[in-house]
């Protein structure tokens, strides 16, 4: 029988719900569960819920909140495995990455839990004799999450953990595609003793759901990771209330190579960047700038990674480097990106169409060459495993083309003359930029996008304090 979620709201498993929509596998196309298709009064009720909570929960002393947010981590360590199959079934991830998400969220859970004693004011001068001004730091409120479905594990930890540290409460909406993994884990946040409305999730469509999440007034900050147009109209929503936004959106990321690079690690690192969760990454490689005389050389050694590139269903393999594309739709516009390419002049040097696989929405790992920097493919997120190659004369070419773009959230350079590598980080135009590694950002950085990238960002110290406001006292001594 297929395992029918209810949305968990104010500490309770509701049952209202009038209709349900059916998860599947995007590797076999088998139905994996029923999940919610929220109408908005109950939406509303999540986030009165969450309102109510919210005063109680701010009292608290910060260190035991994070002892809240400390169950939660050590639940599911004590999980770590079951966690990985849903991830595997549901999203298509390779059994090793969907290990290293369900990890790393329970690490960051932990990070952010770490700095409950580490929240610090400022005490400013004052220009007034016997005064002194204090300037410190207070929950937003309520904060709504709403997930993506290629990380759709670990972005509950980026929003819910930042958001719980600093005195919030939160309704989490997950992704249409990758609902099971938060469902399950908000039947393992109630066998916590986190306080009923802190922590609420209901699920349902962007259309809806999501809709009445993002213009519901009582909610003080949106967070969403997604894509660009999503933000933009989450954005015009918000502003009908005012309400604080905090957007993590597309990237096209640019990977320079110059002449002087360790050409290994750069393929090798590329490759990484390109295949990882089958290219369905914001931050991933999506573009290649080499210089010309390496160019033949570094399109060998990648040609050699993209063709022994092992993929096919996770669920049946425990090797391999890549699984499906999340859906059809995915799929599809991968293919037609690519013949798009080709009728532009790209060659296709290895892989190029879908893959011949019984089942799943698999597309072959693609090189491209002979791209230039006005055709699509070199402008327009692909999200799929799919890398355009183009030769460049110099880093002075290399950094004007990168920074060409509508994006702005990560970039890489391999070479190995200090002086050009700091000459990049110092010009690209970017949040992120990767010297001789693989595109994959640490939870105590800070991950943020310029231009459609996104506004604002998450991590580190200043990812925890986008989900504060500040307060300045002034106190007049006589």
């Amino acid at each position: 029988m297929t395992t029918r979620y209810h949305n968990y709201v104010d500490g309770t498993f509701a049952t209202t719900t009038a209709s349900y929509k059916e998860v599947t596998n995007p590797a076999t196309h088998e139905i994996l569960a029923l999940v919610p298709e929220t109408e908005a009064a109950e939406v509303d009720a999540a986030v009165a819920a969450a309102r109510r909570a919210q005063p109680a929960w701010e009292k608290l002393p910060a260190v035991q909140r994070a002892e809240y947010l400390r169950q939660i981590s050590a639940a599911i360590r004590q999980e770590r495995t079951r966690f990985r199959d849903i991830i595997v079934q549901e999203q298509g991830k390779t059994q090793e990455l969907a290990q290293v998400e369900v990890d790393f969220t329970a690490n960051y859970i932990d990070y952010m839990a770490e700095w409950a004693r580490r929240i610090e004011g400022e005490v400013i001068p004052s220009d007034r004799p016997d005064e002194t001004i204090l300037l410190t730091h207070k929950p937003l409120g309520v904060v709504a999450g709403i997930l993506p479905w290629n990380f759709p594990f670990f972005l509950i930890a980026r929003k819910l953990a930042p958001a719980l540290l600093t005195g919030n409460t939160i309704v989490i909406k997950p992704a249409d595609e990758t609902p099971i993994n938060a469902f399950e884990f908000a039947r393992l946040v109630d066998g916590t003793d986190l306080p009923a409305g802190v922590f609420n999730l209901v699920g349902g469509s962007g259309r809806v759901t999501g809709e009445a999440l993002i213009s519901n007034p009582d909610v003080d900050l949106i967070t969403f990771t997604g894509s660009v147009s999503t933000g933009k109209h989450i954005m015009q929503v918000a502003g009908k209330n005012l309400t604080r936004v905090n957007l993590e959106l597309g990237g096209k990321a640019p990977a320079i190579v110059l002449a002087d690079a360790d050409l290994d690690l750069a393929a090798k690192s590329i490759w990484q960047s390109r295949i990882i969760n089958t290219g369905q990454v914001c931050n991933c490689a999506e573009k290649v700038y080499v210089e010309r005389s390496v160019h033949d050389q570094l399109v060998s050694k990648l040609t050699t990674l993209f063709e022994t590139t092992r993929f096919g269903n996770p669920s049946a393999e425990a090797e391999l480097d890549m699984g499906p594309l999340i859906n059809d739709s995915s799929l599809e516009g991968i293919a037609s990106a690519v013949e798009k390419a080709k009728i532009d002049g790209a060659t296709v040097i290895t892989g190029g169409k879908k893959a011949a696989l019984a089942q799943g929405f698999h597309y072959e790992p693609t090189l491209l060459t002979d791209v230039t920097s006005g055709m699509s493919i070199m402008r327009e997120e692909t999200f799929g495993p799919v890398l355009p190659i183009q030769a460049v004369d110099g880093l002075d070419e290399a950094i004007t083309l990168a920074n060409d773009s509508d994006y702005g959230l990560t970039s890489s350079i391999y070479t190995t003359n200090i002086n050009a590598a700091l000459r990049a980080a110092k010009e690209l135009q970017y949040g992120e930029t990767y010297i001789n590694r693989e595109n994959f950002e640490a939870m105590q950085g800070f991950h943020a996008g310029r231009k459609q990238s996104g506004i604002g960002g998450a991590d580190g110290k200043h990812g925890l304090m986008e989900f504060t406001e500040t307060h300045v006292v002034y106190i007049q001594g006589h």
